[in-house]
C-alpha cells in the first residue's frame, strides 16, 4: 500500500520536530535534503577536506534521527544542527592536531633506533596489516576498502551497496576500531617506515 502523502514546510520548526519525534522517515529525508549542502558548506568554513566534511555531517544527521524522541518542539532545529556541526568540526580538529603532536613524538623517538628501516621490517609491517584486514568480517572489510582506499565518500559507498549511510557509517567506524586493536602494538614502527599518512587508514 503506497504511503500517504504528508505536507512539510520545512520552515515550521514544531511540525518538523513533531514528525521527526513520530518516527516519520518522510520528515528525516525531507530535513537531510534541505540541510546536507547547507551544513557541509558552514562546516567547509572549519575543515578542508570534503570527504571530513561529509562525514562529520553525516554524523549530525544521524545523531537526529537516533536521538528524535529526545527534541523539544520549542527547541530550533537549524541553530541544533549547526551547533553540533561546528562542535564535531573543532573536536575533529583538535583531536587530530593532538594526534599529530603525539605521534610525532613517538617518530623522534624511534629515529634514533631506526635511522633506516630495513626492506625486511617494511615488508613484515605491511604483511601484519593486510592479515588484519583479512580478518575483518567481509562487510566491514568491503566498506573500509572502499573509503580509504578506493576513496568513496559514505554516500557514495552507500548508493554502490544499496544500504542507508548509518549503515555506511557504523561498517568503516567498527573496521577502524578493529584494525587499531589488531596493530596497536606495531603503530610507532608504521609511523616510522611508512609516515603518517598510514595513520590516515585507521583514523
Amino acid at each position: 500500500m503506497p504511503q500517504s502523502f504528508i505536507y512539510l514546510d520545512i520552515n515550521d520548526n514544531k511540525a518538523v520536530i513533531t514528525y521527526l519525534k513520530a518516527g516519520e522517515e518522510r520528515a528525516f529525508d525531507a530535513v537531510y535534503r534541505y540541510y546536507f549542502s547547507r551544513l557541509c558548506g558552514f562546516c567547509s568554513q572549519y575543515v578542508n577536506e570534503q570527504e571530513e566534511i561529509e562525514e562529520i555531517v553525516q554524523e549530525t544527521m544521524m545523531w537526529l534521527w537516533e536521538n528524535r524522541c529526545s527534541l523539544m518542539e520549542d527547541l530550533t532545529l537549524k541553530t541544533l544542527l549547526f551547533t553540533i556541526v561546528k562542535n564535531k568540526a573543532l573536536n575533529r580538529l583538535s583531536h587530530f592536531e593532538i594526534k599529530r603532536r603525539v605521534h610525532q613524538e613517538i617518530v623522534e623517538k624511534y629515529e634514533s633506533e631506526f635511522d633506516n628501516p630495513d626492506f625486511y621490517l617494511s615488508n613484515e609491517l605491511f604483511r601484519l596489516y593486510e592479515e588484519a584486514l583479512k580478518q575483518l568480517p567481509a562487510e566491514f572489510r568491503e566498506a573500509y576498502d572502499m573509503n580509504r582506499n578506493q576513496h568513496l565518500t559514505h554516500k557514495e559507498i552507500a548508493e554502490k551497496l544499496n544500504v542507508s549511510p548509518q549503515t555506511v557509517n557504523y561498517r568503516i567506524g567498527q573496521a577502524l576500531k578493529l584494525l587499531r586493536i589488531a596493530l596497536k602494538d606495531y603503530l610507532p614502527l608504521f609511523i616510522l617506515c611508512f609516515g603518517t599518512d598510514f595513520l590516515k587508514k585507521l583514523y
